[in-house]
């Protein structure tokens, strides 16, 4: 179980870390927050299975951070600690779906106690419908890209997000089934026709069952795979070429996440992980290359190097080849000779 603790004093932040190292069973990770900004980037980045927060904060207090928690991630379990002063104002968080309200100062055995009632009694399982389609976008895109190591990332943290939600064997079953039914028809959308995985449904053990629905994945990507052969393009050089052969126009990021098949949010972050550049900076980078070369070319018009390098804005254009060569366009040339 992993648990974040989120208070503005450093005092009692470490107070409440020791109180729960010493809790058994142990926590498998404990975090800190300092307020509710820094909890939420944690909370996005790692999903917690238990939140305990004081109420006043700089940033963001708890109250704003219960409910944004209750909004986003309601299968994460609240619990408000906070002064006496704050009782009537933290009342407010138990609309937001915390389970504890505990006044400060609190001691081991209250926190032990609070602990045991919330780990000891079996929460009702949940998954919320946008966090499981965001799973789904997620696989459709890396195994269409054929991304096998994000793949393998993902599928971990799919496998700790589904054991948090607390489903029974049965529920997890009807979950993959679902889940795997809808991956085959997006990719049956996009031509390509997988075999159904289902032997998770005779699955003995909520383990099984999820390991047994992973090697499916893994089946769909090197099913396609093999679909491809050797006429495969990697999506990253296939959209690089999209862009070189298009210098001239405004085309968008959209575009080319279309062109090759993703969401515009995971082609973006693909492209740059690849070319350690963001869509823009590898196009203005080709654009200014394609400048230089052009320039050398005694004969053409630097206001047609411009347009044939998607500038109508000729002043936008001298600034940038500034800003990327070192020099104007007007200098780049004199340094070759030509006048």
């Amino acid at each position: 179980m992993h648990v974040l603790i989120v208070d503005d004093e450093p005092v009692i932040r470490r107070g409440m870390v020791k109180m729960a190292e010493m809790y058994a069973p142990s926590f498998t990770k404990i975090q800190t927050a300092e307020n509710g900004v820094a909890a939420l980037e944690r909370i996005r980045a790692c999903e917690p299975d238990l939140v305990l927060t004081d109420v006043r904060m700089p940033k963001m207090d708890g109250l704003e951070l219960c409910r944004i928690i209750h909004e986003e991630f309601p299968q994460i379990k609240t619990v408000v600690i906070s002064g006496y002063s704050d009782f009537e104002y933290a009342q407010k968080s138990m609309n937001y779906g915390v389970r504890h309200y505990m006044l400060k100062p609190v001691t081991k055995s209250d926190v032990h106690g609070m602990l045991d009632q919330l780990i000891k009694k079996p929460s009702r399982s949940y998954m919320p419908p946008s966090r499981y389609i965001e799973w789904i976008d997620q696989m459709e895109q890396q195994i269409w890209a054929l991304q096998m190591e994000e793949l393998s990332s993902l599928i971990s943290r799919w496998r700790e997000y589904c054991l948090s939600a607390n489903l029974s064997l049965g529920e997890l079953k009807e979950l993959l089934d679902d889940c795997n039914a809808l991956l085959v028809k997006r990719f049956q959308g996009r031509n390509y026709s997988p075999s159904s995985v289902q032997a998770h449904l005779q699955a003995d053990s909520v383990k099984e069952a999820l390991e047994t629905f992973e090697k499916g994945l893994f089946q769909m990507a090197k099913g396609l795979q093999d679909v491809r052969s050797g006429s495969f393009k990697d999506p990253m050089e296939e959209a690089k070429g999209f862009i070189d052969s298009r210098l001239s126009e405004d085309i968008s990021l959209d575009q080319v996440a279309a062109m090759v098949g993703l969401t515009p949010t995971y082609f973006s972050s693909l492209f740059k992980k690849v070319t350690h550049e963001t869509f823009v900076q590898y196009r203005i980078k080709k654009r200014m290359t394609k400048a230089k070369e052009m320039l050398a070319i005694p004969y053409v018009r630097i206001v047609d190097v411009a347009a044939d390098v998607g500038y109508d804005d000729y002043p936008h254009f001298t600034k940038t080849f500034k800003k990327i060569v070192g020099v104007s366009p007007s200098e780049y040339r004199a340094g070759l000779g030509i006048k």
